[in-house]
């Protein structure tokens, strides 16, 4: 079932813009019942489903981002939460150094990285919800990590 296999990776996705798990939950949801009222357009984008929902998530989790900010009351949190996919395949310190390097990315690197490694989006999917070419996805996605592992000191292990 489609909302079983995508419901951690947007939960992952909202829980690292929003200031609270419960409004995580809340965009998730809201996000769903979004895509639900709109099936009948899916079609009409030739989007995946999994590109739909996530589109659909981003603005909603920037409406509430929006909301936050006039209100002026909560912060965006900028962590990644514990046992996230990106988490799970970070290890001992190294977490906390990766946490910290992609905490100094852009929002749009930030953003890119998280749709398309933590939620395993395609170029393709990831360009339709960003509103760019699917070879510039991949150009911004290879610039990103390059900013990535600079910040992380890999360069140094490149090649050996």
């Amino acid at each position: 079932m489609l909302y079983r296999r995508v419901y951690p990776s947007m939960l992952a996705y909202a829980e690292r813009r929003v200031v609270s798990k419960e409004e995580a939950q809340d965009a998730v949801s809201e996000a769903m019942t979004r895509t639900v009222a709109g099936m009948d357009r899916l079609a009409a984008t030739g989007a995946t489903p999994e590109a739909w929902l996530f589109g659909v998530l981003r603005h909603v989790v920037l409406d509430r981002q929006r909301s936050s900010y006039r209100r002026r009351d909560l912060p965006v949190r900028r962590d990644v939460v514990p046992d996230g996919p990106l988490e799970s395949a970070v290890v001992g310190d190294e977490q906390a150094s990766v946490r910290a390097a992609f905490a100094l990315l852009p929002d749009r690197d930030r953003e890119l990285l998280e749709l398309r490694v933590v939620a395993g989006l395609s170029s393709e999917e990831v360009a339709a919800i960003l509103d760019m070419r699917p070879g510039a996805v991949r150009t911004a996605q290879a610039r990103a990590l390059d900013k990535l592992r600079a910040v992380l000191g890999g360069a140094e292990g490149v090649g050996s």
